[in-house]
């Protein structure tokens, strides 16, 4: 009986090592096991990344989040009145009843001005970097008499008495200095809190910063009713202003080298960034943007049109080695098909065991890359992680191929391999078509190579 069973095995044996299909199937089954290791890679690249969001999201928080500023805005509540009819229970009598309600108006100033100096400086905790700043900041401009016509409410039901002037920040927690001055009056600035105590990441709260009564004798508007706003603010990542003057004009100078304007309006001098950092100015008009000067019964939500600058410091190595990751099944599918056709046409035999060698390197790869590249730059982490694993690989199938040529084959063809995905890596608007020509030709060279074998022997 074990005698019987010991030829069937041999022969199941002798297909393995001979047969081409038998040696394909073992190359595929091989190449899905080792996305196992390659999935679990990927996640580690994404828990980084987070991991580092979330330190740089704690030290911004501690120096302040962002800055945006809304306004200043004038509010003038006003009365109003609606009839109510009543019926009394007893008499069943029905009469009218007039209910008043106060309401508040806001208006936006007729000019804003806006000038910005921002020194930023950069924080370190372990090995993440975030950009915070300090910024000085000055607003001026002139409110016009408010206009009530389109609401036609009488100017006896116009609450002069309880204006205010307010201005809306997202990081009144950095704020170290706010001088507010109307017709060179100076008028103190306290917190309004807005009822939100929490709120989703990347989604920013306004929080008011709100005048004492504007005293009755500067509210006759016989000329404009200027302000002049000193702010000193501590922020990170970025500063943005909203547009609320029926002509806004604003400057921001930074030694800051590496700006990103972004937003609904860009600066219009084309010599804004210089060696020594950049001096940006915008001019805005009412005509530019889809929002009126004066509003009722609330402020809107303008974020949208928001400018300003990102002081963010790029760091793209985590992106960049999960987009890496996402080419190991290609890196390792090709690989395999290397040795295969290297086994199929010089009849060296390539044990299973050796292959799950060779994609293990292979994995190793992109660990190598995540962890390099949090200490230095995604370049010098490449070049290192691929030297390493072209290294061992080529002296691994030294050993296995027992010749030189075939290893200085499988060396440079990883050389080419990895020098292809990076600069797919690199570029973006060519991604696509630099990576389908190169998926091209090395159909056509292993279409080219795969003529040779006889394959009604497999």
């Amino acid at each position: 009986m074990e005698e019987s069973q010991k030829p069937q095995q041999n022969k199941f044996g002798n297909w393995l090592k001979t047969s081409i299909t038998a040696r394909m199937l073992m190359v595929g089954f091989l190449t899905f096991v080792l996305l196992i290791p390659l999935f679990f890679i990927q996640n580690l690249i994404q828990e980084r990344s987070f991991r580092q969001t979330e330190v740089i999201e704690e030290i911004n928080e501690q120096w302040g989040n962002e800055v945006l500023i809304y306004g200043p805005i004038l509010k003038v509540p006003y009365k109003t009145y609606k009839q109510k009819t009543v019926t009394d229970k007893k008499t069943k009598q029905v009469y009218t009843e007039t209910i008043e309600e106060i309401r508040n108006a806001y208006f936006f100033s007729e000019n804003l001005n806006i000038s910005t100096n921002i020194n930023p400086e950069t924080k370190k905790r372990g090995i993440y970097t975030t950009a915070v700043y300090n910024s000085n900041m000055n607003i001026t401009g002139a409110f016009l008499k408010p206009d009530f016509s389109d609401i036609e409410i009488k100017d006896q039901d116009i609450l002069w008495d309880k204006a205010k002037i307010i201005i809306q920040s997202s990081n009144v927690k950095g704020v170290n200095e706010a001088n507010l001055k109307l017709n060179n009056t100076a008028y103190q600035l306290t917190s309004k809190y807005n009822g939100k105590k929490t709120y989703k990441y990347n989604e920013v709260v306004l929080h008011a910063l709100e005048s004492k009564n504007i005293k009755a004798d500067q509210l006759n508007f016989q000329k404009p009713l200027a302000f002049n706003i000193d702010f000193n603010i501590k922020g990170s990542k970025q500063i943005r202003f909203i547009p609320t003057g029926k002509r806004t004009e604003a400057q921001i100078k930074s030694n800051w080298k590496t700006a990103n304007f972004f937003g609904e309006f860009l600066p219009y001098n084309e010599d804004k960034i210089t060696d020594e950092g950049f001096n940006a100015k915008w001019k805005i008009l009412d005509l530019n943007r889809p929002f009126s000067q004066e509003h009722f019964n609330n402020i809107p939500d303008l974020k949208e049109f928001a400018f300003g600058v990102n002081f963010m410091i790029p760091v793209d190595e985590y992106q960049k080695s999960e987009r890496s990751a996402k080419y190991g099944f290609l890196v390792i599918g090709l690989t395999f098909l290397v040795f295969f056709l290297i086994q199929t046409l010089s009849k060296i035999n390539i044990h299973p065991f050796q292959y799950l060698m060779i994609g293990l390197a292979l994995t190793m790869f992109y660990t190598l890359l995540v962890s390099i590249s949090e200490h230095s730059n995604f370049l010098k982490a490449y070049l290192i992680a691929g030297v390493s694993v072209i290294s061992l690989i080529t002296l691994y199938s030294k050993s296995i191929l027992k010749t030189i040529k075939f290893p200085i084959f499988i060396g440079l063809s990883l050389t080419a391999l990895y020098t292809f995905i990076y600069v797919i890596i690199q570029l973006e608007n060519y991604a696509l078509l630099v990576g389908s020509i190169g998926l091209f030709l090395i159909l056509a060279i292993v279409m080219f190579v795969s003529r040779k074998i006889d394959w009604n022997n497999g």
